[in-house]
C-alpha cells in the first residue's frame, strides 16, 4: 500500500523515472496479492484456533492488499483493452488544432502531428466517439462550455468567444501528467456544433484517459 501511495508523488516531484514509477506500481500490485494470500491464510489460522482479535486485523490486511492490488490491475487492464493511441478526437477529418497551447508543449515528448494509421485505430477503438450538436447559437453555447470545462478543473489556456474557441490543460491527479484539451464550436444550422480533441503530453498508451474525459466533458454540455 506503502509503495502504491508513493509512486504518483516521487514521480511529480522528479525522485524517480517514470518507468520507474511503474515498476513501483507493479510491485505494489505483487506485494498486495501476496499481503491478500497471507492474510486469509492467518484469518483462517487464528478463526479455528478460537481467535478474535487477529482476524479483525487480518480482514483489514486484506482490504489494504486488495486496494494495492486492485488499483494497478485496473490501471493495466484499461492500457491493454485502449489503443495504444494518446491523441483523440471528435473530427477524424478536421480536427481542432492547437494555437495558444503550442508553446507549452515545446518540451513534450508527444507531437501535435496525427500520423494517417491514428484515424483507423481511434476508430476501431473508440467508434462512439463524434462531435454533438446543441440547439442553442455559438455564443450561448461558448458560455456553457467554459463553465464546463472549468467545472472540470481544466487549466484554461485561452478562451476566444469570436472564434468559438476554448484551449485548456488537464494535470492528471496521481502522476501528475499535462493533457491538452481543444474545444471548438461551429455555427451549425440554428444551433452549434461541438468538437474536441484531447492530447496528452507524454506517453504513448493513454489507458483511455482522453476517451473518458471527452466523454465527460460532452455528457456534461448534453446535459447542462
Amino acid at each position: 500500500m506503502i509503495l502504491l501511495a508513493l509512486s504518483g508523488p516521487l514521480y511529480r516531484m522528479g525522485l524517480i523515472e517514470l518507468q520507474s514509477a511503474f515498476s513501483v506500481l507493479r510491485w505494489a500490485a505483487y506485494l498486495g496479492a501476496g499481503g491478500m494470500v497471507a492474510a486469509l491464510g492467518a484469518g483462517a489460522f487464528a478463526y479455528f484456533r478460537g481467535g478474535r482479535r487477529i482476524p479483525l486485523v487480518a480482514g483489514l490486511a486484506l482490504v489494504l492488499g486488495l486496494v494495492a492490488f486492485a488499483l494497478p490491475y485496473q490501471w493495466q487492464r484499461s492500457a491493454r483493452n485502449s489503443p495504444p493511441i494518446h491523441d483523440i478526437t471528435t473530427d477524424l477529418e478536421n480536427p481542432p488544432a492547437f494555437e495558444a497551447v503550442v508553446p507549452l508543449r515545446v518540451d513534450a515528448a508527444n507531437s501535435l502531428e496525427r500520423p494517417p494509421e491514428l484515424i483507423k485505430q481511434q476508430r476501431e477503438g473508440y467508434p462512439d466517439l463524434e462531435p454533438i450538436t446543441l440547439p442553442t447559437p455559438r455564443e450561448q453555447t461558448f458560455d456553457k462550455a467554459l463553465v464546463a470545462a472549468q467545472s472540470e478543473g481544466w487549466q484554461i489556456v485561452t478562451a476566444d468567444k469570436s472564434t468559438g474557441r476554448i484551449e485548456a490543460t488537464d494535470t492528471t491527479r496521481w502522476f501528475g501528467f499535462k493533457d491538452d484539451i481543444v474545444v471548438r464550436l461551429t455555427t451549425w444550422g440554428s444551433g452549434t456544433r461541438v468538437d474536441v480533441r484531447s492530447v496528452s503530453r507524454i506517453g504513448r498508451n493513454d489507458a483511455g484517459t482522453n476517451a473518458r474525459r471527452i466523454r465527460r466533458y460532452l455528457d456534461k454540455l448534453r446535459a447542462g
